[in-house]
């Protein structure tokens, strides 16, 4: 609606509305959040959760209302059909851009429940939002290098057992566990740092994604994978404020959950590890695949 105007005067209008956006519900879910904290009884929390549930899906709705306002983007997305808002899911998803999490919420809203991100540990310290993700309860993860785990074997497992803890916390009503298996955001110099056997993804990693499932594999209803392409490029966070992403392409599968694999040890069992690292191959290996053939479209389609 706003596309008439110079890019950085929508970027600079985008940015004063997310802004009053997150200001203005951020405050609410911090007060339920102390009195979750304040008041520990679980009646209590019960009746709490539904409340900073709406609150969240509202911020994001309004998310969705300015990128409308300021945004002249088409947006061309299959395979939401069969999703249940009532339902648990583990959702998983190739990772470019920070528009991604926009843009999987915009596609995501009232579809399934709120998508619940697995996040570094030093994000908490973002202005508002580090304070949003911890009202929420999003799970904040402390990554540890092999390096740093060879100095202190007594941390081995730890991170693992943070997943696990929040996960477990999840199963108390319908969830959606977002895991972005790459662990960090694709660029063509991470490709060639790490070696990447895949054209358009990196190397994924399994840690976060294995815990998760044998955390709550019982109560998943169905392994949600979602390919995100930018036919144009994957815009910067600026770029997308200012208006210039004019095409993203969504493509959602549901795929069953793999019970057996779930309940496995993947922690000390290498039968186990090697079972998650080829289901995660053959997903992966489809899901580059996938983005080759969608830019080939997009490529075609303007011309």
């Amino acid at each position: 609606m706003l596309n008439f105007l110079p890019a950085p005067l929508i970027g600079i209008i985008a940015s004063i509305l997310l802004a009053i956006n997150a200001l203005f519900w951020v405050p609410l879910l911090l007060v339920f959040a102390i009195l979750k904290l304040l008041i520990p009884i679980p009646f209590i929390r019960k009746l709490i959760g539904p409340i900073t549930l709406f609150i969240a899906e509202s911020w994001v709705s309004c998310n969705s209302g300015w990128m409308a306002l300021t945004q002249r983007c088409q947006w061309d997305v299959q395979g939401l059909d069969g999703l249940d808002y009532r339902s648990w899911y583990l959702v998983n998803s190739n990772h470019q851009s920070w528009v991604d999490i926009l843009v999987l919420q915009h596609t995501f809203n009232y579809k399934i429940p709120l998508l619940k991100f697995f996040i570094k540990q030093e994000l908490i310290w973002v202005p508002v939002m580090g304070l949003a993700w911890w009202a929420l309860d999003f799970p904040f993860m402390r990554r540890h290098s092999e390096e740093f785990l060879k100095k202190h074997p007594e941390m081995r497992g730890k991170d693992q057992e943070t997943t696990r803890k929040a996960c477990e916390k999840f199963a108390q009503m319908p969830t959606s566990v977002m895991n972005f298996l790459e662990g960090t955001r694709f660029t063509p110099s991470k490709q060639k740092r790490q070696q990447s056997p895949y054209q358009h993804l990196l190397k994924p990693k399994a840690g976060g994604f294995a815990t998760a499932l044998n955390a709550m594999g019982d109560k998943f209803n169905a392994i949600v994978d979602v390919t995100i392409v930018y036919p144009d490029g994957a815009p910067t966070f600026w770029h997308f404020m200012c208006g210039k992403m004019k095409r993203v392409v969504v493509r959602v599968r549901q795929l069953p959950v793999p019970h057996e694999m779930a309940r496995g040890d993947y922690a000390n069992d290498p039968a186990v590890r090697q079972a998650y690292s080829d289901w995660i191959k053959d997903l992966w290996n489809h899901k580059d695949q996938e983005i080759g053939e969608l830019l080939q479209q997009a490529d075609k389609t303007r011309r």
